[in-house]
């Protein structure tokens, strides 16, 4: 989502680098700077109050006078991100029993879709039973969508009547929830596509009929400006306790992530990552600074290894590769759990320097595509040949090659990077390096992701 912010400010900081710091080269740069948050489509408001906080800090003794201007610079801007963002984490409330989490939003925007990976989300991390109550009845495909999510998601699911209002639906709801046992209600409201007095009255009467422990307006992180005008508009009426942003992993400028919770007080609690269900995660406003500045986020890359990654079969590979008998197939496994954590480029955005990286590869192909070539090529071999690569004879290179529908030069290819790479692998863990359970290629002589 912040590519072109981040290449912006990245460029704009580097001049730094190159010259003695003095006030006038930091007006240039915070010009740059101005000019690169309003083209990402932040509220002028946060963008003169942003350039304003920055520009005191950088005029300070510390900054002119250091011997790495460009690094002190760079972390004021990053300190002052963080404040834009919010500084702390916060997190959904699920004290009560039951707690209930009331979905708002404008029509369109992911609050079904959203309701559905929250369910996980919370049976996931805190181990809750969870309802899913559907109070969009003027729209009987959002009730059906809520009810397939649930399917898809073993939650539990109240067939609402669509002859009875939100409220009343609500009142029974909450009875068959006290018989389930149900720790966590989360209620999937109505929405417009614009506010209007009769959905503020609707939620506002839900609101007062089920005192939930979180009202999250659910707002689509594309909508720029625009998103701040009705988080705005919903919290006036509603008294919001958090937001959740989704689309986050989209291609837009990001100006809503940087504006909404400076101008409406709100805190960014969750965000959507991708159309998986499992693509819900918590928002860390110091998590988000650190990779538009291409600093990386390795701190959310360990978590998510330690979700998918088992710790046995991790220290298993381990050993493997210092002996050098890490085989295609154990390969195979960790691109597999590669796919897990959410793809390589997505694991590439979290590392140090990745904004750089990706603009060497710009006119290679995408990881992706190179992995799913490499992934229709094992596929094609034997179990035995997966373990022993050694065995690929000519003969055998050309039936994987037709297996896969690929030519036996690209075959090779593999068997040629997999040897390097797994070589390479070798030597880094003869150094003491355990990696992150031996996760393949990542540039070096071996395979070109």
């Amino acid at each position: 989502m912040f590519e072109n912010l981040s290449g912006k400010l990245l460029d704009s900081i580097s001049s730094l680098r190159t010259t003695k710091i003095s006030e006038a080269n930091i007006e240039a740069v915070l010009k740059e700077i101005r000019m690169a948050l309003l083209e990402a489509d932040v509220n002028f408001k946060v963008v003169k109050s942003f350039i304003e906080r920055v520009k005191e800090e950088a005029l300070g003794e510390k900054v002119l006078k250091s011997v790495t201007p460009d690094q002190q610079f760079t972390k004021i801007i990053y300190d002052e991100l963080v404040k834009i963002l919010g500084e702390e984490t916060f997190f959904i409330d699920l004290k009560k029993s039951p707690s209930q989490i009331m979905l708002v939003g404008l029509q369109g925007v992911g609050k079904t879709t959203t309701a559905g990976k929250l369910s996980i989300f919370i049976k996931k991390k805190f181990k809750k039973t969870v309802g899913l109550i559907p109070l969009d009845l003027q729209r009987p495909a959002a009730v059906e969508q809520l009810k397939i999510l649930a399917k898809q998601t073993d939650t539990l699911f109240y067939e609402s009547d669509l002859s009875l209002s939100p409220s009343e639906n609500y009142k029974a709801a909450r009875v068959w929830a006290e018989k389930e046992g149900i720790d966590v209600l989360v209620l999937d409201t109505a929405g417009r596509l614009q506010i209007d007095d009769s959905l503020m009255k609707e939620l506002k009467d839900l609101k007062e009929i089920s005192k939930p422990s979180e009202v999250l307006l659910v707002s689509d992180a594309m909508l720029g400006q625009q998103s701040v005008s009705v988080a705005n508009g919903f919290n006036d009426t509603l008294g919001l306790t958090g937001l959740v942003l989704t689309k986050f992993d989209g291609d837009a400028r990001g100006g809503a992530a940087l504006s909404i919770r400076e101008t409406t007080g709100v805190p960014i609690k969750l965000i959507g990552t991708g159309e998986k269900l499992s693509a819900l995660e918590v928002f860390h406003p110091d998590r988000l600074a650190s990779r538009i500045l291409d600093r990386g986020d390795v701190v959310s890359l360990v978590e998510k290894a330690q979700e998918v990654v088992d710790q046995k079969e991790a220290e298993a590979s381990a050993k493997k590769m210092a002996k050098g008998q890490f085989t295609v197939e154990d390969f195979l496994k960790q691109m597999q759990t590669m796919k897990k954590m959410g793809g390589l480029s997505s694991i590439m955005g979290m590392l140090p320097g990745a904004g750089q990286m990706m603009k060497q590869m710009k006119n290679m192909a995408p990881p992706e595509d190179e992995m799913k070539k490499i992934e229709a090529i094992i596929n094609s071999m034997t179990k035995r040949e997966r373990m022993n690569h050694r065995i690929l004879n000519g003969s055998r290179r050309v039936r994987i090659a037709k297996g896969c529908g690929m030519r036996v030069q690209d075959v090779n290819k593999f068997i040629k990077q997999f040897e390097q790479s797994q070589k390479m692998m070798t030597q880094m863990m003869k150094m003491g390096g355990k990696g992150m359970g031996g996760m393949p290629g990542m540039g070096g002589k071996g395979f070109p992701f």
